[in-house]
């Protein structure tokens, strides 16, 4: 498996990360995910919509749980042409309890625990160390044909990512 060149730290120890070393302006990957009924969900099925693909570690986690709860609200003002999901390797169970417990009703979750196909495919799957096999935390927006056209992995998974930027990019669509 590729190595991804981004360079990230877990509280300033560096982590690898495996998998394809995307790119803004190429075919956003397709990849199936899991839904929190169980049912697959391929990110294909959301052409004709602009993407935010906000990606997190675990929603079991201070900074998960900002960022979901952030884009949650910023979801309401976005849209019905915007579809935020969030992506992380936590179990389809925990992310729907989470999300009862949070009160997020706008962001769907979606869980890459089985194969770890997102994580592969967008270059974010951490190997080794305490987080093997956990997300990276990152951001993607993807335009209504289905391209990248906005990208940031977080350097530091214990800090927030930057909302704004990734927001401006999506307006820009």
């Amino acid at each position: 498996m590729a190595q991804a060149t981004a360079t990230v730290t877990l509280k300033g120890n560096p982590v690898t990360l495996v998998g394809n070393d995307v790119a803004v302006g190429q075919s956003a990957p397709d990849c199936t995910l899991v839904a929190n009924d169980l049912s697959e969900f391929k990110l294909s099925s959301l052409k004709g919509k602009k993407v935010i693909l906000s990606v997190v570690p675990s929603l079991d986690t201070a900074v998960c749980d900002l960022q979901t709860k952030r884009f949650n609200k910023e979801a309401t003002a976005l849209g019905s042409d915007v579809v935020v999901l969030t992506i992380s390797m936590d179990l389809p169970f925990a992310q729907k309890r989470w999300c009862g417990a949070a009160g997020v009703d706008r962001v769907k979750t979606l869980s890459d625990h089985r194969e770890a196909a997102f994580g592969k495919a967008y270059g974010v799957l951490i190997s080794g160390g305490p987080l093997s096999r956990i997300l990276a935390r990152a951001i993607f927006v993807v335009d209504a044909k289905g391209v990248l056209r906005y990208k940031q992995i977080v350097p530091e998974i214990t800090t927030e990512p930057k909302y704004e930027e990734a927001l401006a990019a999506l307006k820009k669509l």
